[in-house]
């Protein structure tokens, strides 16, 4: 599948519902998914360690801002996807964070590790749980060398969310050749980086939670192949 296909099958799942994401990442072997009793809250998570040696581990979460329940359609408009509901109307598009979601899959046979979290749009709800009541997985993230979340508006951007040092900041810049935002923007690893550095790093989406979300898929791409050339390097360990 052409990765521009991929991305179109992420953002065609319904948004109302994080499952198709999960079911789709439970097809990989030797994966760990944990929830808690009642998942509706989004206390759930799935991990995927990584087989090399020097590896980073890969974020994004399945959740979108609302459980918008109306049928949509991916269609085509000056270079983005949109998101078009049954009347022909302008909808939710759900890029934030489905867009992510297929990053990982496209990376996951990269050989790092890759973790798929759950209502990061609820104040972090999912992964204050995972951080919470699994320590064993939080100290294996934290064996990494750094953490990469997907989530990021814009084609160009990264933000550092507090988990970094000023080393990994100069290093994220020269290798990826993206602009730091000072955004204030809270995501998934404040909570998780509690040894080493993280970043959050654009994936192409614009006025997400709205009805005139939009993802420019060439950006996304753009992101996507910057990744594989990082990621395909001897990469070193960034400690906070």
């Amino acid at each position: 599948m052409k990765d521009i296909d991929l991305l179109k099958e992420f953002l065609e799942f319904p948004r109302w519902t994080s499952d198709p994401v999960f079911d789709k990442f439970k097809t990989i072997d030797n994966h760990v998914y944990r929830e808690a009793e009642d998942i509706q809250d989004g206390r759930r998570f799935l991990f995927v360690n990584g087989q090399k040696e020097k590896k980073v581990v890969l974020v994004a979460h399945a959740d979108t801002a609302f459980y918008c329940r109306e049928k949509h359609s991916v269609e085509v408009e000056d270079g983005c996807f949109i998101a078009v509901n049954e009347a022909g109307e302008r909808t939710l598009l759900g890029a934030d964070d489905r867009a992510g979601c297929a990053i990982l899959w496209a990376l996951k046979d990269s050989g790092h590790s890759i973790l798929v979290t759950d209502a990061e749009e609820f104040n972090l709800f999912g992964t204050t749980w995972l951080v919470k009541e699994n320590p064993d997985i939080v100290q294996l993230l934290n064996q990494h060398q750094f953490m990469i979340q997907f989530d990021r508006r814009y084609g160009t951007d990264f933000v550092c969310v507090k988990v970094v040092s000023d080393e990994f900041r100069d290093y994220i810049r020269e290798n990826t050749n993206y602009s730091e935002s000072k955004s204030s923007t809270h995501t998934d690893i404040c909570l998780l980086c509690t040894y080493i550095c993280g970043v959050n790093i654009s994936v192409g989406y614009y006025e997400a939670h709205t009805v005139n979300e939009k993802i420019d898929y060439n950006q996304w791409l753009h992101t996507l192949n910057m990744a594989r050339r990082l990621l395909s390097r001897d990469l070193p360990r960034f400690e906070l």
